[in-house]
């Protein structure tokens, strides 16, 4: 099935409006068994990829993975990231900050963790919680030693999207791409998920009452991604509203813009060098010579 992958990006200055964005959509597979066939070829061809992207060495990858409680962010890393070389993937993720890193600017513990060149980072949740559980618990701001005049100036969220933007272009032109996907799940469809782990005993451990607790703000939650979405969203670090109350299609989905942003670097292995040739066939020379012994 032929997919417009684009319609599924945050143009940028565009004003979101998620009720207009669905949770579910056609699939682009027409069978369990070419959803297996898909996402393996694609896993494939992104090992491939990974392997020139941590040789060539001239960019880094960092995709930022945001999403409310039960909407797949785990299984899509899983799953899309299965054939990676771990030793050119780093996966992050961000809870509650510790006391030092309440000590420092919002960005300071998230910039630590960013990757190399040639390496792909993945935040599974981000910097992006100062803008949307702070915003929706503006009570955790108060604890993080703010000066009393940034809070009350009522721009402090502006701000910290102004930092963020100013941050990613400055990634971008280190030759750091940026590649943030929501995870857009339907309210329902987390109610389903909730109760499957209740039901299932090996997935007992991933519910608590603060996941129920935090499910009564789904509305503040949508407005506060609402206006992310709206404010971060660049030609240079672009967010995709991924639908993703199939968690198949979300898989292939996001499989499938990582493998696009990786082609687009035009990557390669680097080119021996005449003194790098020469040294080649010193060491031929050497190993042929031992063999012969």
């Amino acid at each position: 099935m032929h997919f417009d992958f684009d319609t599924l990006r945050v143009s940028e200055g565009e004003s979101v409006s998620l009720s207009n964005h669905p949770t579910l959509i056609k699939p682009i597979y027409s069978s369990r068994e070419e959803y297996r066939e898909m996402l393996a070829t694609q896993v494939e061809q992104l090992r491939k990829l990974q392997n020139i992207h941590y040789a060539d060495n001239r960019f880094a990858l960092l995709l930022i993975f945001q999403a409310m409680d039960a909407a797949g962010k785990d299984s899509i890393i899983r799953h899309v990231m299965t054939g990676v070389n771990p030793q050119g993937c780093q996966v992050f993720s961000f809870k509650h900050p510790s006391l030092e890193e309440l000590e420092h600017d919002f960005l300071w513990r998230s910039n630590r963790c960013l990757p190399e060149r040639g390496h792909i980072g993945i935040f599974n949740r981000s910097y992006y919680e100062e803008v949307l559980i702070v915003r929706v618990h503006p009570e955790i701001l108060l604890a993080q030693g703010i000066p009393d005049a940034v809070i009350t100036g009522g721009e402090v969220w502006d701000h910290r999207y102004r930092s963020i933007v100013d941050m990613e272009n400055h990634l971008y032109r280190n030759g750091t791409r940026v590649v943030k996907f929501f995870l857009h799940l339907s309210k329902a469809e987390q109610r389903k998920r909730f109760l499957d782990r209740i039901d299932k005993p090996e997935k007992n451990w991933k519910l608590s009452m603060a996941d129920i607790e935090e499910r009564k703000y789904w509305k503040q939650y949508m407005k506060a991604y609402e206006a992310c979405l709206s404010a971060t969203s660049t030609k240079h670090a672009p967010w995709y509203i991924v639908p993703a109350d199939d968690k198949a299609n979300a898989r292939l989905i996001v499989s499938r813009l990582i493998l696009e942003t990786l082609t687009s670097l035009d990557l390669s292995y680097p080119l021996s060098s005449e003194p790098r040739q020469k040294e080649l066939l010193d060491i031929r020379k050497q190993l042929m010579d031992e063999g012969a012994r």
